[in-house]
């Protein structure tokens, strides 16, 4: 029995394990399953792969997105860039680092966002979240600007945002946390009169399907997307690389 799993703090609400194991029982893959390991500290890994000698699969969520980089034997290059890793493959021992949050956003992205229509993006937030996006960004060659409560050189604050500023980006993305479930009511402060149908906006967040970011967007004219392609994309990368 191959096994794979989520390592994490808390996993009570895991899309992990429900996604794989739904997966397994949809495309009869019998001799696979997925495991919840909550870990109070990263460097209990190296206890859990001795435990678990089966493990050929992890993935990573938060706290231990970054803390885990320097306990892995190698790093793909777009999780060594993001500095970050959501997804460990294990092969005789050996782990290597990925992220697939990067793979998931990019595909999603191209989809949704035709290259023709190719201008600047406006990234909202600077978090972990908004790593893996804006590299991914950097590899399609789209230029782009962060936004921040606390801007660093080369940022944007919210307040310095104007309607006649929204004009020179059309791809807004949204890595933060605001508009999720249970705090639905909560939005970017965003001056969305300056929104229009020439407009892209990409939310990370699914749950709920629309959160007011994409709401505001939509009813200015904009074209939506919600986060759960990003979600399914990053969990299938995972598995194509469990098993390459």
């Amino acid at each position: 029995m191959r096994k794979f799993g989520l390592i994490g703090k808390k996993l009570g609400h895991s899309f992990s394990k429900r996604y794989f194991t739904a997966k397994f029982e949809r495309e009869s893959i019998t001799d696979a399953q997925h495991e919840l390991y909550e870990l109070e500290q990263v460097n209990e890994l190296e206890k859990l792969l001795q435990q678990e000698p089966e493990l050929v699969g992890l993935n990573v969520t938060i706290p231990y997105k970054q803390e885990v980089i320097p306990l892995l034997d190698e790093l793909d290059d777009a999780a060594a860039r993001i500095g970050a890793v959501n997804t460990i493959k294990i092969t005789n021992g050996h782990t290597k680092g990925y992220n697939t949050d990067y793979i998931g956003f990019k595909n999603t992205l191209e989809a949704f966002y035709p290259k023709e229509k190719y201008k600047k993006a406006l990234v909202l937030g600077t978090g972990g979240a908004s790593k893996a996006v804006c590299t991914a960004l950097s590899d399609l060659g789209i230029l782009y600007t962060s936004v921040s409560r606390t801007p660093m050189q080369g940022e944007l604050s919210y307040e310095q945002l104007t309607t006649d500023l929204m004009q020179e980006y059309n791809l807004i993305v949204n890595t933060t946390p605001l508009g999720m479930a249970p705090n639905t009511d909560t939005f970017p402060a965003l001056p969305y009169n300056g929104i229009t149908p020439e407009h892209y906006a990409y939310d990370i967040v699914y749950n709920p399907e629309k959160t007011l970011f994409l709401e505001r967007c939509e009813a200015a004219g904009a074209k939506i997307m919600n986060g759960i392609g990003m979600l399914h994309g990053q969990a299938e990368a995972a598995w194509e690389i469990w098993n390459s």
